[in-house]
């Protein structure tokens, strides 16, 4: 039977574009995760970007579903010709990495941060992330699908080869941790004391053995054999509370963690507090010595106060519109181009030389090389990691959301500030949040959502979730208390808008 992905994704409730497919798990059955891998691998063989019976890199993260996931993405992977490889329960840029090595495409299933009700598959082509120009020849492909193979809940019908759960490839686990412990010095760290918050991101012990390998002390803290939705751009209160005690008792230096598929980092100072992703992805580029540095409308205005960078570009929130500006840089010939994003996912687009020792690019979301980089930039100018952050200009950022909340519900709502009129959208805008700010509108910016610029400074910036029923606020302010207050209290008005 021929099976359109675009009427899939009209009838799966399985979301399907540049970041994968994603949805309830209850969606994301056998039947519509193998029917979306064979739309991938189809795409890549029309437009000439993979051959047919390629080698393709397969990965997952530790929630319950994603065992299964893997299992029907590998069939399809088979069944269509090619060779799963498949590296385990490893990070998502260790997956992404063994394909760039080796240029084959590879997959990731994963919900990352989000809860494990939900689930998704990540696509990379040979040559790194998929892009938006990539979408609409995916979402065009009309697949053949045997329906004999499942049953009437979307599940395999029979048993059948299990290509994913076959065997079993470590290499993507061994070779990015190479990647960190061949970079830098084997004593970079030593003298540290770190916690590494394990809970149940899928990188926990790769993160231990990479910050022991280089000579840091490291407690491993707060293991958890149930899913934790981790999100790094909205920190649990309990984890925070966490961070702060175990900092109180361990006397560390910094703590680490990252969210499910360890793709986004946290890092901690040394009193426990974690630092925003988008501060600590200033402080990583720093660190490198960018040239020019992309990030998200999102992001903290730090980035450009601080003067450390030759550039820095502004996109709509994505990987793929990073990628995408992190490319154009390079083109226009910056040598030591980066990325990073609000929710402190770092990229970088430039081969650099660290002391005599190479980094190669690796241009797809990682969370590693945040961490050492605030935690080597600190030891470098001889301060704490709290006085690093204090060196930056008093931009403070906070971003929390509103679960549960239909997308169509959002939408509608920013598009009451959406009017061709100018002048209307300010009026709506100050009635709407004026008086949270005490002053009129300087601009508004609708890259991503609606982004307002208040007179005084102070920003709130509303957006739709791409991956889940969540309405997202970001609110930036010269204190971070006041940051967090403007982000609740903007939260609180949105529903009454509804």
């Amino acid at each position: 039977m021929k099976i359109a992905i675009a009427d899939l994704m009209a009838t799966s409730g399985v979301k399907f574009g540049t970041s994968g497919a994603r949805g309830l798990v209850t969606d994301l059955t056998d039947r519509v995760a193998y029917a979306y891998t064979l739309g991938f691998l189809q795409y890549l063989r029309t437009a000439s970007l993979a051959p047919a019976g390629s080698a393709v890199a397969l990965g997952g993260d530790l929630r319950p579903s994603t065992g299964r996931i893997m299992d029907a993405v590998g069939r399809a992977v088979a069944d269509s010709g090619g060779v799963p490889v498949n590296c385990g329960r490893v990070p998502s840029p260790a997956v992404a990495l063994l394909g760039l090595e080796r240029k084959i495409p590879a997959i990731m299933v994963t919900g990352s941060h989000i809860p494990d009700d939900r689930n998704g598959i990540k696509f990379n082509k040979p040559t790194g992330e998929v892009l938006k120009d990539d979408e609409a020849g995916m979402t065009a492909q009309v697949v053949e699908l045997d329906e004999a193979l499942f049953d009437s809940r979307g599940l395999f019908a029979r048993p059948g080869p299990a290509p994913a759960a076959a065997t079993e490839d470590f290499a993507a686990g061994r070779a990015y941790v190479r990647r960190y412990l061949d970079a830098f010095p084997a004593n970079a760290l030593a003298g540290l004391r770190l916690g590494v918050y394990q809970h149940s991101a899928v990188a926990r012990d790769v993160l231990v053995t990479i910050l022991r390998g280089l000579g840091a002390e490291v407690v491993p803290l707060g293991r958890s054999e149930t899913f934790l939705p981790v999100d790094t751009e909205a920190v649990r209160p309990e984890d925070a509370a966490l961070a702060r005690r175990w900092a109180s008792e361990h006397r560390f230096d910094a703590l680490v963690s990252a969210d499910g598929d360890s793709d986004r980092p946290l890092v901690s100072d040394e009193t426990g507090e974690w630092l925003r992703g988008d501060v600590a992805g200033v402080l990583a580029a720093r660190f490198l010595g960018a040239d020019s540095v992309t990030t998200p409308v999102s992001s903290n205005t730090a980035v450009e106060k601080c003067g450390w960078f030759g550039e820095v570009r502004r996109t709509r929130i994505g990987s793929p519109f990073v990628v995408a500006s992190m490319l154009a840089a390079s083109a226009a010939g910056r040598q030591r181009v980066v990325g990073y994003e609000a929710n402190g996912g770092f990229l970088l687009d430039s081969n650099l030389v660290l002391d005599g020792r190479p980094l190669r690019a690796l241009p797809t979301r990682d969370a590693v090389i945040v961490m050492l980089g605030v935690l080597l930039l600190a030891r470098r100018e001889r301060r704490t990691v709290s006085n690093l952050v204090a060196s930056l200009p008093a931009r403070f950022t906070a971003s929390d959301r509103l679960q549960q909340f239909p997308t169509e519900k959002s939408r509608g709502i920013l598009a009451r500030f959406s009017s061709p009129d100018t002048a209307a959208n300010r009026i709506a805008l100050e009635a709407a949040f004026g008086e949270l700010v005490g002053g009129r509108i300087s601009t508004i910016d609708r890259t991503d959502g609606v982004r307002v610029t208040f007179e005084n400074a102070e920003i709130v910036h509303l957006r739709p979730s791409g991956n889940a029923p969540e309405f997202r606020c970001y609110a930036e302010a010269g204190t971070a208390g006041r940051a967090t207050e403007l982000c609740a209290r903007v939260l609180a008005i949105l529903p009454r808008l509804g």
